[in-house]
């Protein structure tokens, strides 16, 4: 035989297949496109140059990562879709003589032309639009763009190997499929699912209980270190949860409604849900992934744009006040000394403070037992969970009163109380053997933004004086010796522009060095730029990868749509001979396809409403507390989602009706 026989049978049946192979070649290029682009901006030195440019850099590469995990995930999932529809082709090949090493030898080909097309195109693509996306991020980062052209070996050579050995395992794991098929069985392959589906209870029980679980967990966790820590337990439940439901709970509520005769025993009801059935076993796997990826794709872009849009709101929460000076165990020469260098430098540049925040304090890390703290500093660092430590900050009456303007009283055994995070203080609190009634609570407290980016929950205590911090300083240690000096905190906005702000704060902050004084200064014209580095480069990642979900969605949909195409084409004229009209065998269908069509997106919609409080947390602790920002953006990405769905239903529904009609 023709050593080339193969290899043109190869490129034949790819051309046969047009219909299934163009779509997943498109896929192939876009991935590999898209992993090269996120490889050379991960290693772009140029990056090392901006403020923040090492954590960029780390989002990048954590970035790649997520591509090339998914890559391996999808390029498998679409590429036994391709396979499982043309078993029968195969089936056939081997009826007609030729043996499964003649036909290893056809995949081998279609594989290695698959690849050198998509490694090829999907390279040169990377590589022409690497710059782009490299001015994009620069420009959402605030930096100065630079023309030029680069290509980056380093990412060449990555891509190469890790697609070469992508397209490998997939090779290894076609051939697998067809060496273990039995050639009756390669011949009604694509008709693996005519049979009626059995109700799996242990699956539907098991989805059940993990979904409850992942529920459970995002509606009961308050404190912010445990949604750190409970977040990926809480998405693999709901995972594996949607998985069971879509491929096993779907299809016992269709079982269900079945045995309802009263229901079932109607044209229209007989139709959807036999119909319904049937369908949700061929593409319950399918469904169930578009419903994960729709939900990961609303949760990012919402999150990583109410970021990005809410940056002034996020360095104002972290930041009340333009400039900020903290200082530990200063005396009160010391808080002299510093109020003095404040009024030096901002007279120097000519600058005005303003809206000053002036206060002292004490801060002491403790271990929470409801309302109850204890434990010295270093006890509370060691304990096994972190989730019971908390930060407490006492400060007296007197400077709160100051710095209010307020003249409120306490008795000796009062507090007012303001917490960050899981407020579980009811009307008593007690420290060690010292207790206290709380006399109201504070909706709010301008003071050091610090506190609500700290994973650990924090309370804020207006005490009587100073001796009460003293007496609650012996009680939470159990020692009789002197707690030490308070804390200063002074911050105090200015009418100048960014580069007086940085001036000043960088003036302050030489003549603090100059004193022996334990303090720092913080300026927000500073910060911005590694805000700009964090929040951008949150944002680029989220809409890449949200590019990236929404091209594997569409493709999904895609052969979800051919599949049932193929599928229904028989049904479609059985329906027509048993004397049902054209329009009502398409208008039954149509049903079926709109309902099943649009349910992962309403179970996507379920998700993110349960996954809500714990995703505002989480974004709390990236200092966005501005709800109302966020709930837009989430409004604004659902509809651009549902709108954006809506169009590749109508697009591929157009595929579905050729297909059946044909």
């Amino acid at each position: 035989m023709n050593k080339m026989f193969y290899a043109k049978l190869a490129i034949m049946n790819i051309k046969k297949n047009a219909k299934t192979y163009i779509p997943y070649i498109l896929t192939c290029i876009g991935t590999v496109m898209m992993y090269y682009i996120m490889y050379a901006l991960s290693t772009n030195d140029a990056l090392n140059k901006i403020s923040g440019g090492d954590t960029l850099k780390q989002l990048l590469s954590l970035g790649t990562f997520v591509i090339a995990l998914f890559a391996v995930i999808f390029l498998f999932y679409t590429n036994s879709f391709l396979i499982k529809g043309r078993k029968k082709e195969f089936g056939l090949f081997n009826i007609l003589g030729m043996e499964k090493r003649h036909i290893s030898r056809i995949m081998f080909f279609e594989t290695l032309y698959v690849a050198l097309i998509s490694l090829i195109f999907g390279m040169l693509g990377g590589i022409l639009l690497s710059k782009l996306m490299h001015l994009l991020l620069l420009k959402l980062l605030h930096f100065e763009v630079q023309m030029g052209f680069e290509i980056s070996l380093p990412a060449i050579l990555a891509t190469i190997i890790l697609f070469a050995i992508i397209f490998t395992l997939i090779l290894f794991n076609s051939l697998r499929q067809i060496h273990l098929a039995k050639p009756i069985e390669l011949l009604s392959g694509g008709q693996v699912g005519e049979k009626e589906p059995k109700t799996k209870w242990l699956l539907v029980i098991i989805g059940l209980l993990c979904l409850g679980a992942g529920y459970y967990i995002a509606l009961t966790t308050e404190s912010p270190i445990d949604a750190i820590m409970l977040f990926f337990v809480a998405v693999i439940l709901v995972i594996i949860g949607t998985y069971c439901l879509f491929t096993a709970g779907s299809i016992m509520f269709l079982k269900m409604l079945r045995k309802n005769k009263k229901y079932y025993y109607k044209t229209s009801h007989f139709i959807s849900v036999s119909g319904m059935i049937y369908r949700m076993k061929q593409n319950a796997v399918g469904l169930a992934s578009i419903c994960i990826l729709a939900t990961a794709v609303l949760v990012m872009v919402s999150t990583t744009v109410s970021l990005y849009v809410g940056m002034e709101d996020v360095l104002r929460t972290r930041y009340p006040q333009n400039i900020i000076l903290s200082a530990r165990g200063v005396s009160e020469e010391q808080v002299e000394q510093l109020d003095g260098i404040i009024k030096s430098e901002t007279t120097k540049l000519n600058l005005a403070p303003r809206e000053n925040i002036r206060y002292r304090s004490m801060e002491f890390a403790v271990i929470r037992e409801g309302a109850n703290f204890s434990g010295q500093q270093d006890e509370a660092y060691n304990i096994g969970s972190a989730s019971d430590i908390a930060l407490t900050t006492f400060i007296p009456l007197e400077e709160y009163n100051q710095m209010k303007g307020q003249s409120v009283k306490l008795a000796s055994n009062e507090v007012l109380v303001y917490s960050v995070g899981e407020d579980v203080l009811k009307d008593r609190v007690q420290f060690g053997d010292t207790q206290f009634k709380i006399k109201s609570r504070m909706d709010s407290l301008n003071i050091d933004g610090q506190m609500s980016a700290i994973m650990a929950n924090s309370y804020f205590f207006i005490v009587p004086d100073v001796e009460t911090i003293e007496n609650v300083y012996h009680s939470l240690t159990g020692n009789t010796d002197d707690m030490g000096e308070l804390s200063y905190y002074y911050g105090f906005d200015v009418n100048g522009k960014g580069e007086d702000q940085i001036a000043l704060t960088n003036a302050i902050s030489t003549a603090l060095k100059e004193t022996k004084i334990n303090g720092y200064v913080e300026g927000t014209e500073i910060a911005r730029e590694s805000f700009y580095s964090l929040y951008g480069g949150l944002f680029f990642l989220g809409i890449f990868l949200g590019l990236l979900f929404i091209m594997a969605t569409v493709l999904i949909i895609y052969y979800k749509q051919i599949s049932e195409g193929y599928d229904d084409k028989g049904r479609f004229e059985i329906m027509q001979k048993v004397g049902m009209s054209h329009g009502e065998v398409k208008k039954s269908i149509h049903s079926q396809v709109l309902t099943v069509f649009f349910l992962p997106l309403v179970a996507a919609g379920v998700h993110i409403a349960f996954a809500f409080k714990f995703i505002t947390k989480l974004l709390a602790l990236l200092n966005l507390t501005n709800v109302t920002l966020f709930i837009w953006c989430l409004i604004g990405s659902v509809l651009g989602f549902a709108v954006f769905y809506a169009m590749i239903y109508a697009l591929t529904a157009r595929v579905y009706y050729k297909i059946v009609s044909s």
